[in-house]
């Protein structure tokens, strides 16, 4: 049987992790109502990952569940490989999941119904994504213009609600994590993907941004509910740091003028400036280290 819809995950040094995705998946999912495709993309893991996905395939993979391994040589990153398993995916419509989700109370099966009942409306949407406490994870938001990055920068604007939330009611938004991110595959097609510029953060922020100026409408979905670990493959915070950087200086030179761009670099050294001197202050090395490194990618 065709699945009606395409899974696709990526993996990168979490064996345990992206079989406890894997697994939930299987339990909160009823493949004889929903057939599914599982795409696993392992980003050349040095765990033991593709051993553990390959056994997990030959044990599980049925009529109404097929699993297709992609088993890379070097690291593709976030963008690259999702792009590459969509091209490869037999189902009209795509789930992108990272392998730190777990899935609870049917949760795919909830964002599917909803998604295809109101697919002409909303072309992407995305699950409530919850703490491991089971607390609310803020997983979507505004655009970030220029006012939302300084309250990103400045005021600890995911704290008070003003630049991330997670919404108790259906909402039209700007963006939804990629973490958990449905869509039709010829519309993800047609948009050319995810930019492969981004290797790692802010791919789904550029992404739903063209998607926006083309016409289509975002929609987060709190019904389906998915627990999200965050950063499972990245621990340290100044990975993200760094990328998160790298992504707003790129979604600014690709999308926005000179005097923005100029703008946008300003308060990016001046966050990266407080945040060194305050670490020399409080000799804290963590912060010079990570904060210095960030200000080069400006």
């Amino acid at each position: 049987m065709r699945p009606k819809l395409s899974v696709i995950i990526l993996s990168y040094n979490t064996k345990q992790i992206t079989k406890n995705c894997l697994n939930s998946i299987r339990k909160e999912t009823d493949v004889k109502k929903l057939p599914l495709e599982i795409i696993v993309v392992d980003n050349n893991s040095k765990d033991g990952s593709q051993e553990m996905l390959e056994k997990f395939k030959k044990q599980h993979e049925g009529k109404n569940l097929k699993i297709t391994l992609l088993l890379e040589k070097e690291n593709l990153g976030f963008s690259k490989a999702n792009n590459k398993a969509a091209k490869l995916a037999m189902a009209d419509t795509l789930l992108f999941l990272n392998s730190d989700i777990i899935v609870l109370d049917r949760g795919i099966e909830k964002l599917y119904s909803f998604f295809e009942k109101k697919q002409r409306k909303y072309q992407f949407a995305g699950g409530k994504l919850l703490n491991k406490d089971l607390s609310p994870q803020p997983s979507c938001g505004p655009y970030y213009t220029l006012p939302i990055i300084f309250a990103t920068l400045f005021l600890r604007g995911n704290y008070w609600g003003l630049t991330r939330y997670s919404p108790e009611k259906t909402k039209e938004v700007d963006w939804v994590s990629g973490a958990c991110l449905m869509t039709k595959k010829d519309i993800f097609l047609d948009l050319g993907g995810f930019d492969e510029n981004l290797f790692m953060y802010m791919e789904e922020v550029e992404l739903l941004y063209r998607a926006k100026k083309t016409g289509y409408k975002t929609v987060f979905y709190p019904e389906a509910r998915f627990i999200h670990l965050e950063s499972a493959s990245s621990k340290k915070r100044t990975y993200p740091i760094i990328q998160v950087y790298k992504g707003f200086a790129y979604l600014y030179q690709k999308h926005h003028g000179k005097l923005e761009n100029l703008i946008l670099k300003f308060l990016l050294k001046l966050k990266a400036n407080i945040a060194i001197l305050i670490g020399k202050i409080t000799n804290n090395n963590y912060l010079i280290k990570t904060y210095e490194q960030a200000k080069k990618m400006v």
